[in-house]
């Protein structure tokens, strides 16, 4: 599985992204303040435990952060999938745990059912797939 680490530029992307959220939280707050007696250290104990909260999710969504990964639709390309349906000319098939539709490509013979594909091409949420010998690649 291509399941990279994160980059710098995706770390500092992530950062920005979440600066807004903690000046809103700081304003709130501080608007709050002139009406309710809070203690200083009570909101910057808030401040801080919300930017914690952002450091602890960052290793669960920093991919979406990482626009390079966006061209990442073309990894399809060459794995191996099982027939979820028979394709004469088109089905699902399963490939990494989800369904896609898929469509035989031509020249290529019909696929039953469990039988094992590759995945040859793609075109938008459609793949195209060949029956998969195993022994080559």
């Amino acid at each position: 599985m291509n399941d990279r680490r994160w980059s710098a530029r995706v770390v500092v992307r992530y950062a920005v992204l979440q600066v807004p959220a903690v000046v809103i939280l700081v304003l709130v707050l501080t608007l709050v303040r002139q009406w309710v007696d809070i203690p200083a250290w009570f909101v910057w104990g808030l401040v801080y435990l919300w930017v914690v909260k952002d450091l602890i999710l960052f290793p669960f969504v920093w991919r979406a952060y990482d626009t390079d990964r966006a061209g990442a639709t073309n990894s399809m390309v060459g794995t191996r999938g099982i027939a979820k349906d028979r394709l004469a000319l088109s089905g699902y098939i399963r490939v990494r745990g989800e369904l896609w539709q898929a469509e035989v490509m031509g020249g290529s013979p019909p696929i039953d059912r469990g039988q094992r594909v590759r995945v040859r091409g793609i075109s938008g949420l459609k793949l195209f797939v060949q029956p998969d010998d195993v022994g080559t690649d």
